[in-house]
């Protein structure tokens, strides 16, 4: 198959009646999904484009899922804003969007008139009910291929410009079938979605849907401020397979949920999008049945989600890291050292990947997409793109891929891959602001945020944050300081801000 849409055609037929998605309230079957997309396909495609990007700016739950496959329907690709994101940052976003429509509904109707945006406006409420134009949509249908862009996911920028990632059906369909196949994803198949739609690890949930005719529950989000609720949740609907970020599983863990009640029907844990303390996981295998698999995922949202994964298969001490295992099925990846050369067995290198699941690259953005999209280093006989993860990482003698640290001011938070320039620049736009710095707290899980202004204190610092930047981007702890340390480049002394920490 060379579109995405296929598969939602295909289990209409095989599984008309089958729940394809569903939430706290609602559900819609694989029939309901084809309908409802190709609705709003059919009003979408009135702006007449072919692969330009559609904003979506919707809560998470049902119709935002219509929505995605029908821009798809429409022929273009579409863009989960964040509906909580301040309308500040959906413009920076949209500096480089420029998004041809936007799909909206009646509850956002206000906020999103206050986005500097041109394009055409469709109401959900309106476009579910469009007639469907099934000659339009077969003429869209035939001029598709499999490289064209199925969506953009917009990650975090260091100078303070998210970056928007495009990702093809052809790499979505190649890494659904990896994870199909790694993780015996069937029909039986019950996920648990714990992870936002504008994060890349819902690829995984959603797509493995799709393909394979399984169902996807959406967990409300507020049952994991109550954990028991969210295990009467998943055994209410017998959820067999979640893939949470770590700080999710952690919670179940750091209150050990497990004394009090347990999930009956689960058979597969995976995790990723930051790292996974081996403490709070060996609490989840010491406490539930020896038939569940674990898996570690690892994996940029360039690589559509994950490029290497290890299945959990002997014991670790708490203190012990995890690996982050070997290459998936149709990608491959190399540790480059500083000489541009494969490192060695225990000799620490950067991480790249090659293959089916990279991205095309970043949309209207060839500057950042030239830096790390790049030649492989190990290849001058051909044209040959790979992607420079910015992890440093290492082989051990088992033959496994260890995690070591970023290269950069790139951090992992809340399963949110961040730049932590973006959060100085907003900062440093406050007025009386003079000089900011943003370090990471690894041992705390703590974003720190040192500044430096006159008649400013820290609630004033959050309050104009909340203004610029999403919640995963707040910083936990905020530090004034007199003068800010330099050293002798005079630059900002670092080094010597974590020590204040």
């Amino acid at each position: 198959m060379k579109n995405i849409l296929e598969y939602i055609e295909l289990n209409a037929s095989k599984y008309a009646d089958k729940t394809a998605f569903s939430d706290y309230e609602n559900s819609i079957t694989y029939f309901g999904l084809l309908d409802c997309s190709k609705r709003i396909g059919s009003a979408v495609s009135a702006v007449n484009t072919k692969n330009k990007p559609v904003a979506i700016y919707l809560d998470k739950g049902i119709n935002l899922l219509c929505a995605m496959f029908g821009v798809v329907y429409s022929g273009n690709f579409y863009v989960v804003i964040d509906s909580e994101m301040p309308p500040e940052r959906i413009n920076k976003i949209f500096t480089t969007l420029n998004p041809v429509a936007i799909i909206t509904d009646e509850t956002h109707l206000e906020n999103s008139s206050q986005l500097d945006f041109s394009g055409e406006r469709f109401m959900f409420e309106n476009a579910v009910s469009a007639e469907i134009n099934e000659e339009r949509l077969s003429e869209i249908r035939s001029r598709q291929i499999d490289t064209d862009p199925l969506y953009a996911l917009y990650t975090s920028g260091s100078t303070g410009v998210p970056k928007g990632a495009v990702v093809s059906h052809k790499s979505v369909i190649a890494y659904a079938g990896w994870v199909s196949n790694a993780f015996n994803i069937t029909a039986e198949t019950v996920f648990g979605n714990q992870t936002p739609f504008y994060f890349s690890m819902s690829v995984s949930d959603i797509y493995s849907t799709i393909v394979n005719g399984a169902t996807l529950v959406i967990v409300p989000k507020m049952y994991f401020s109550f954990p028991i609720k969210l295990v009467e949740f998943l055994n209410e609907r017998m959820v067999n397979t979640i893939y949470w970020v770590p700080s999710a599983i952690s919670i179940v863990s750091n209150l050990k949920l497990f004394n009090f009640a347990k999930p009956e029907f689960l058979k597969k844990v995976l995790f990723a999008g930051e790292v996974m303390p081996t403490k709070q996981l060996n609490y989840w295998i010491n406490n539930l049945g020896n038939d569940i698999l674990y898996a570690n995922l690892y994996g940029p949202t360039e690589t559509t989600d994950i490029c290497t994964y290890y299945v959990v298969n002997r014991k670790f001490s708490d203190d012990e890291p995890l690996p982050i295992g070997t290459h998936c099925d149709n990608c491959d990846v190399m540790i480059i050292n500083d000489k541009g050369e494969e490192a060695a067995v225990g000799e620490e290198g950067e991480l790249f990947v090659r293959g089916a699941f990279l991205a095309n690259g970043y949309y209207n953005n060839p500057e950042k997409t030239s830096e790390v999209f790049v030649q492989n280093p190990l290849n001058s006989c051909y044209p040959e793109t790979v992607y420079k993860t910015g992890d440093l990482v290492k082989e051990n003698e088992l033959g496994e891929i260890m995690y070591i640290t970023r290269k950069d001011f790139q951090i992992k938070h809340m399963g949110y891959r961040i730049e932590l320039g973006e959060i100085e620049t907003a900062a440093s736009s406050m007025e009386k602001m003079q000089e900011t710095a943003c370090l990471y707290d690894s041992e705390n899980d703590k974003i720190v945020l040192f500044y430096c202004a006159k008649k400013t204190e820290d609630t004033d610092v959050m309050k104009y944050l909340k203004t610029k930047l999403p919640p995963y981007l707040i910083p936990n702890k905020y530090i004034k300081v007199k003068q800010m340390p330099h050293n002798q480049n005079g630059k900002i002394d670092r080094k010597h801000l974590k020590t204040l920490i």
